[in-house]
């Protein structure tokens, strides 16, 4: 018996890709562009790491889970309000002698992108990655942290 190893996420992305080839080709036949912000390494991606996104006052900070993958292998850019993470997970090299049950991680590249607001502090971003966790730290300007205003009543 062969064990296929299931992704969900591998058959939307293929259906993506597919959605992507027969829209190329509507653009490539009636002038219709794409959109900008699909790019190659997105295309690429075989998985999407979970993230969550919070804020306070002073900054927005994005949590990234990245199990297995060490800190070398992470790519951070950020550019044109884009702040995009990128990498791969390798496999471990099969034991010979082992026979797999089931194989539910997901290996090869990853991405994932998000649209910042424009009030940021761009040049004070800053990332920590630990235990399979990468935090992303986001400065806000000082334009966009509340302000509180106290009103007297006459």
């Amino acid at each position: 018996m062969t064990l296929v190893k299931f992704n969900p996420v591998r058959d939307l992305l293929n259906f993506e890709r597919e959605f992507n080839r027969m829209f190329n080709a509507l653009e490539s036949r009636f002038g219709i562009s794409r959109a900008p912000e699909i790019d190659e390494e997105y295309e690429n991606a075989v998985w999407m790491p979970l993230t969550d996104i919070y804020e306070d006052n002073d900054k927005y900070t994005l949590k990234v889970d990245l199990p297995g993958i060490k800190k070398d292998d992470v790519k951070i850019n950020y550019a044109n309000g884009k702040l995009s993470i990128s990498g791969e997970r390798v496999q471990e090299s099969e034991t010979k002698d082992a026979k797999w049950h089931r194989i539910e991680k997901s290996y090869g590249k990853y991405y994932r992108s998000f649209t910042l607001p424009e009030q940021i502090q761009e040049d004070k971003i800053s990332a920590e990655f630990k235990d399979g966790l990468l935090t992303i730290t986001i400065p806000k300007a000082e334009e966009a942290k509340p302000k509180e205003i106290e009103i007297k009543v006459k």
